[in-house]
């Protein structure tokens, strides 16, 4: 997802979901002069984003907040992004196993934070014109579109992620702008591997380990 991102070098980001901020920290290291919002509900995973920031020599360009963005109204502030990012709980609640720990089953399924929940705030956070980007299982695809339109957020990029070109789809990747106009763009496939389980130039790209 960070890779997927296309954001303008001064950009003022907000991570929703932040978790312990691995996106916002290569967000930070991919555009050295943005600055960066993390969001947590859970709040041990935000103290270790706020300790990886410190950890980073970030802490003045990543802030955690720790609190729930169903409260967006009252704790970020209106149209103040330039983009949003996000990668959100994946499966609608009550699809986990019964087993799963609850920091798990709220990272993992819509306990706390469903598709018009994410939706709607990234639209309150972005200026107009702004971007999210998020990634996402090909299964709620459907969904995903349906409740970004419904929130003001137009789909224009999207790109689907394979293992190997003859796999089936394993995430998706989406840019949506507040406010666009309709008009989506299919990205070329983004493979890790070739048909002969070779690396691929995006995977070594992705993983530095070009040549």
């Amino acid at each position: 997802l960070a890779d997927f991102c296309t954001l303008p070098p001064r950009s003022a980001v907000c991570d929703l979901g932040c978790g312990c901020g691995s996106l916002s920290l290569l967000l930070c290291g991919k555009y050295p002069q943005a600055r960066l919002t993390g969001m947590e509900l859970q709040a041990e995973a935000a103290a270790f984003a706020q300790e990886n920031a410190v950890q980073n020599g970030l802490s003045d360009r990543l802030r955690i907040l720790c609190g729930d963005l169903r409260e967006h109204r009252t704790l970020l502030p209106h149209s103040s992004f330039d983009a949003v990012v996000s990668n959100p709980p994946y499966y609608p609640a009550g699809s986990g196993g019964v087993s799963d720990p609850p920091a798990l089953a709220a990272a993992r399924t819509e306990l706390f934070c469903t598709l018009d929940d994410l939706c709607a705030c990234a639209a309150w956070c972005l200026r107009f014109g702004g971007s999210f980007f998020l990634v996402h299982k090909p299964e709620r695809l459907t969904d995903l579109l349906v409740t970004l339109r419904e929130n003001r957020l137009e789909p224009k990029r999207l790109q689907f992620v394979r293992h190997h070109p003859g796999a089936n789809v394993s995430l998706v990747l989406i840019e949506a702008r507040l406010g666009a106009k309709p008009g989506l763009t299919l990205a070329n496939d983004l493979l890790f591997y070739s048909e002969t389980g070779e690396k691929t130039a995006d995977y070594k790209r992705l993983y530095h380990e070009e040549t």
